[in-house]
Parts: structure tokens; C-alpha cells; sequence
């Protein structure tokens, strides 16, 4: 199990969101690059980048930004955030992306979704984000109409190479996980699985340890790292120490 240190990208800065409110901005700094490195520095395996402008626009707007992220550490990063068509997707990846997160697309269009799998197998995974079980897309601000188990069998079938959680009301919160969702997930799909939302302490981290042997593949956390409730290298030596 990894931890994936999140750096969301917003007007070129690097900020968290309150339950993935576009108007609830907190700056945590004004160069996602160093933030990268620092994480990198602290000893994480991956970086999860997101570009807010992206998701909210449908458009990515932070590509140039991205490249220099990318050239500017050495672990992969996976990235979500407006990726709607083979074109965009294609340019992240040659900008250095090792996989894509894809949200909207692969809940509202499962032709290009399938697309997109079929041109870059094992590198497109999806971010599954929910509000009371109920699926949200367009930056977390439309009703999907659908629930996690309505949608899971298609996405693999399509070539779903991993999915993400995201329980959006604890998204930046520090309210702990919502393993009852985390589990009925696990138990639905062999495929790797991530956590977002509610990673706020080492407790937290240590909770879901356990589920790795499920499928859990890491967990995702923001402000708690930015905020200082959760010290990311004593975490990741915490880690390294249960192996």
C-alpha cells in the first residue's frame, strides 16, 4: 500500500478544496512544482495531480505546468482533471503522465472511455467521486444518476485498470475514511483500488492498512499533509516498517 501525496492544481497554484467546492480554496502554495519535489524529498513512491481548472472547465488549462512538474521529479504521477478525448489524453501522457485519471468520461461516455483503454491499456483508471453512495461528475457538481455498484462491472469489462474513491463529503474534511464504502468497493473488483477523502492522521492510514490484502492499493490525502495532522514521512517509514 503507498501513499499518494495529492497536489490539485487551480489558476497555477497549489490549493485543497472543502468537499470539492470550486469556491472553498485554500492556497497552500504558489509553486506545485516545489510542492512535488517536497514530497518527493519526503519519500513518497507517486504523486496524484489534479487540475481543478480542468475538471470544473472541461478543458485541461495546466498542461504546460504539468510537463514541468513531471520533468521536475522522479516517480510517476497520475493525473486527473478534463480529460475528455484521445487527443488530451495522448498530450498528458507524452508530457510525462504515467496514467490517467478519467471521471466524467468514462461515467457519461463509455464509447470513448473504451476508446481511450483500448489505446493506452493499463494506464486509464477511474475516479469514482460519491455523495451519500449517488456518483458525481463534472468537477463533483452533476448527479451521475448512478451508484458505484451500477457502474463498476462496465468500467472493467471496458479496461478499468484501477479505480479511486472519493467520499466527497469527507473530501477535506479530516473526518476519517468511510471504510463501509471502501470495503463494498473492494468487494466488488480484483482490480487496485485507492482511497480519497478523510486521510487525516496516521491513525487513519493505519485503518485501512488491514484492506491492502483486499486490494487496497494506497490512499490519497491532502490538506492533513499541507495542514501538518499527518507528517507524511513518518508515515510512509511507518509503512515500510509493516513490510
Amino acid at each position: 500500500m503507498n501513499i499518494f501525496p495529492a497536489v490539485d492544481i487551480k489558476d497555477g497554484k497549489c490549493v485543497r478544496l472543502r468537499q470539492g467546492a470550486e469556491d472553498q480554496v485554500t492556497v497552500f502554495s504558489d509553486d506545485p512544482v516545489a510542492m512535488a519535489r517536497q514530497w518527493v524529498e519526503a519519500g513518497t513512491r507517486w504523486l496524484h495531480v489534479i487540475d481543478l481548472d480542468g475538471a470544473f472547465s472541461g478543458t485541461p488549462r495546466n498542461m504546460e505546468l504539468i510537463r514541468e512538474l513531471c520533468s521536475a521529479v522522479s516517480i510517476p504521477v497520475q493525473l486527473g482533471g478534463g480529460i475528455r478525448s484521445l487527443d488530451v489524453a495522448g498530450k498528458y501522457l507524452e508530457a510525462g503522465v504515467t496514467r490517467l485519471i478519467i471521471g466524467t468520461v468514462a461515467l457519461e461516455d463509455p464509447a470513448l472511455f473504451r476508446e481511450l483503454c483500448q489505446a493506452y491499456p493499463g494506464r486509464i483508471g477511474v475516479s469514482l467521486d460519491a455523495r451519500d453512495g449517488h456518483l458525481k461528475t463534472k468537477g463533483w457538481v452533476e448527479d451521475a444518476g448512478k451508484t458505484v455498484a451500477d457502474v463498476v462491472p462496465e468500467l472493467e469489462a471496458a479496461g478499468a485498470a484501477f479505480f479511486i474513491y472519493t467520499d466527497i463529503s469527507r473530501d477535506g474534511m479530516q473526518s476519517g475514511v468511510n471504510i463501509p464504502a471502501l470495503e463494498s468497493l473492494l468487494g466488488m473488483t480484483d482490480r487496485p483500488v485507492l482511497i480519497a477523502g478523510g486521510i487525516s492522521t496516521l491513525e487513519d492510514v493505519q485503518a485501512v492498512h488491514p484492506l491492502a490484502e483486499r486490494g487496497l492499493a494506497g490512499v490519497i490525502t491532502g490538506k492533513a499533509i499541507y495542514a501538518g495532522s499527518l507528517d507524511l514521512k513518518a508515515a510512509l517509514d511507518w509503512l515500510a516498517a509493516q513490510n
